[in-house]
């Protein structure tokens, strides 16, 4: 414990938990809670630079016994940051008494229509809340930014509970909608004043003046070391300058957030803006370019100058490549921007008061001037979340919706490899989207559900199966949806492919163990048609990766340097959505042994080498390849490190054959005449593929004889008569050219 007194401990403030947040929640660890001797649901009292209630939940047994978690509302309630030490008292609970009315004043700019959803589902959404009036109230599902409550019947802390009527009133002053908590029906409100004889109009106009939450850190998920660094950055220059002036030291000037798009890098910078009270002035790179000489760069200092009159302020870049490029001759109007920006970052007096953030999807395209020290002081990468940063931001886009119980967050995000904050956002939209489609037809019904709507397990698979993760959009051709279960036969090589890619996965403790580096490429051979794509589709479907296909000739491009940088994109995406297969299909084609093949393909194979080599800082992306000439792959590919697991796809021999006709016969209405392990006897020296084209021809040989003696019609009628006999088979060995 951080400290303590008679009645209250002292407990170090941290964001709240994802799902906590608007439920005016406090969490505090059990040793805290047993020296104030609350019980979960209890109310206590928070004192910072302000005083607020809010209720009592236990704390995760991982969070430190100094730590108390609430939500942003509550820090603006209580006047204090992340970061700061309040004292938490308990709350008698015969000084709470039960609110009959509250009243609330909406966000600004909250459309009619959204205060009407809003007057529906405050009441419920606030039952069992303690409130007092003057403070801030979040809505979940409601707009970004939090009511404010005005007045309350009677006056002082009070608890909504089921029979409490929640007013809200215009800042205007024109009266919206009253409801009630147990019923949510609209009733006539009391219009009077409250104790202390202020109307909710004034306590309106003095509530608005104070900085209202919008973005708080617990809309963002997944990203708690980076807000951690970005908070180190930002929150300590604006918060407690002096620090940096007795260590006689600058603060930081400047942060660039770089990282794929939709990971949060505008939200991070947003949230912390907020937390900070800062004002927030944000430069579009393309609305500030002009085509009069010198309007760009006037754009730029007057934002830089109202920065400095309204410190302090936090002067966020977005998409700050589009102005900031690198300087060459061409560019007049671009460098002239950059030069004006330098300028002005070298120019910042008192600079703990003005910060510059930069976020940019294109760190590499940045002017070298900006990235030094003394302007962009430190270069923060948003990256792809992990399993456990999915599991967060879904709970923050799920949190408002009513999910079924077949609904498991964690297991949406364990099959969501790749997919960014924007990616799950979409997930979370498209799943509830399914869920509007499938309402029920009949119209009583559908008032029904309309007024208690469900999201199940079947409308989450539906969104996931319409979304792709974005940083994979331009790669990803396919989602498989084949596993091992469709190929016959080849065992041994599953098992390699199972060791190789699902092990280091799934057994990652016992190779961090043994310090045993997975393999770090497959490399399928064998002759064409025994089933090397079939697996490597199967081995994405399996392990539910990202899985990024090329072709090796799409790569080669007939100018110079492009072919390479090809190759560098693929890996480099790969990278990012971590863990993937990159997949080189006929890799022979790009790989030939240098030397003996084109100036373009030695580059190619070089920049493959560099890329395989770099690969062993990733243990989560494992290249596959597939070829039917070995032999002509350049040696320095197939030596330990790079393609090091060699697998041999042979043609499969009897008991292979005869599960490759299981697997193409499955479903199929096959005859009782059809003897599968005589036929697979027979079929000595067929591949799979050859084995596919016989039963594919002998099942159209049946369509045929029927299509020929009925019409359409009757002969659709008939599908169920339709059988695959056994003289289908051996006419359609006939036609397919096989040894």
């Amino acid at each position: 414990m951080s400290g303590s007194d008679t009645d209250g401990v002292s407990l170090s403030v941290r964001a709240a938990e994802k799902r906590d947040a608007g439920r005016g929640v406090a969490r505090i660890p059990e040793m805290a809670r047993r020296q104030l001797g609350v019980l979960s649901g209890d109310t206590v009292v928070i004192e910072g630079e302000s005083t607020t209630v809010a209720k009592m939940w236990p704390a995760d047994p991982a969070v430190p016994e100094n730590v108390i978690q609430i939500d942003g509302d509550t820090r603006a309630n209580a006047g204090v940051h992340v970061g700061d030490t309040v004292v938490v008292r308990t709350k008698d609970t015969s000084t709470i008494r039960e609110a009959e009315r509250v009243t609330l004043t909406p966000p600004a700019g909250l459309s009619s229509r959204q205060q009407g959803v809003a007057s529906r589902e405050v009441a419920r959404k606030l039952r069992n809340r303690p409130v007092r009036a003057g403070e801030q109230i979040r809505i979940e599902g409601v707009g970004q930014e939090p009511f404010r409550v005005v007045d309350t019947d009677p006056a002082g802390d009070v608890r909504i509970t089921s029979a409490t009527t929640v007013r809200i009133v215009d800042p205007d002053g024109a009266p919206g909608d009253d409801v009630d908590s147990s019923t949510s029906d609209d009733r006539t409100g009391d219009e009077s004043a409250d104790a202390s004889g202020s109307t909710p109009l004034e306590e309106t106009a003095d509530a608005e003046q104070s900085p209202s939450s919008g973005v708080t850190y617990e809309d963002i998920g997944g990203l708690d070391e980076e807000l951690e660094l970005v908070r180190e950055m930002i929150e300590l220059p604006l918060s407690e300058p002096e620090l940096f002036q007795r260590l006689g030291v600058e603060p930081p000037s400047g942060v660039l957030l770089y990282g794929p798009p939709g990971t949060g890098k505008t939200l991070i910078a947003r949230a912390v803006a907020n937390e900070v009270d800062a004002r927030f002035e944000t430069i579009s790179g393309p609305e500030i370019m002009s085509k009069y000489k010198g309007e760009s760069e006037e754009q730029l200092r007057r934002t830089f100058e109202t920065a400095r009159e309204k410190a302090p302020t936090i002067v966020f870049f977005d998409e700050i490549d589009s102005i900031a490029g690198t300087r060459d001759d061409e560019g007049d109007a671009e460098n002239r921007i950059v030069g004006q920006l330098l300028t002005l970052m070298d120019g910042l007096d008192g600079r703990g008061e003005v910060i510059v953030i930069g976020a940019t999807n294109r760190v590499d395209t940045i002017d070298p001037a900006l990235r030094r020290g003394g302007r962009f002081d430190r270069e923060i990468q948003i990256g792809v979340p992990d399993a456990q940063g999915r599991r967060e931001i879904l709970e923050v886009h799920t949190r408002g919706m009513p999910m079924a119980d077949d609904v498991s967050v964690e297991a949406v995000a364990r099959r969501t490899h790749g997919f960014v904050g924007a990616d799950l956002d979409a997930v979370a939209s498209e799943a509830a989207m399914a869920a509007i489609r499938d309402r029920p037809t009949d119209a009583d019904e559908r008032r029904a559900w309309n007024r208690n709507p469900t999201v199940h397990k079947r409308h989450f698979d539906e969104a996931l199966a319409s979304v792709e993760p974005s940083a994979m959009r331009e790669y990803v051709a396919e989602s498989p949806n084949t596993d091992f279960s469709d190929v016959g036969g080849l065992e041994d090589a599953k098992q390699v492919l199972r060791e190789s890619v699902e092990w280091p996965l799934t057994y990652d403790r016992l190779f961090e163990r043994t310090n045993t580096d997975p393999p770090s490429g497959v490399l399928l051979y064998g002759p064409p048609g025994t089933g090397k794509t079939l697996l490597a589709r199967a081995l994405a479907g399996e392990t539910d990766v990202n899985f990024v296909r090329v072709d090796g000739p799409e790569i080669v491009d007939r100018y110079v340097g492009e072919s390479e940088k090809a190759i560098r994109e693929v890996f480099e995406r790969a990278r990012q959505a971590a863990p993937s297969i990159v997949f080189f299909d006929e890799i022979d084609a790009i790989t030939a042994a240098r030397g003996d093949s084109h100036e373009v393909t030695e580059r190619v194979v070089s920049q493959l080498l560099t890329e395989l080599d770099g690969m062993r800082e990733n243990p989560n992306l494992v290249v596959l390849a597939a070829t039917n000439r070995k032999d002509h792959i350049d040696p320095a590919l197939l030596r330990p490190g790079r393609l090091d697991t060699h697998v041999l796809v042979p043609e499969p021999d009897h008991d292979a054959r005869e599960k490759i006709l299981e697997v193409h016969t499955r479903g199929k209405p096959i005859a009782d005449d059809v003897d599968l392990p005589a036929l697979a006897a027979e079929l000595e020296g067929y591949t799979g593929a050859d084995i596919e084209a016989l039963v594919r021809n002998a099942s159209m040989k049946a369509i045929r004889e029927v299509a020929a003696e009925y019409g359409p019609d009757e002969a659709n009628a008939r599908a169920d008569d339709v059988t695959v006999e056994r003289r289908h088979l051996e006419a359609a060995r006939e036609d397919v050219d096989a040894p």
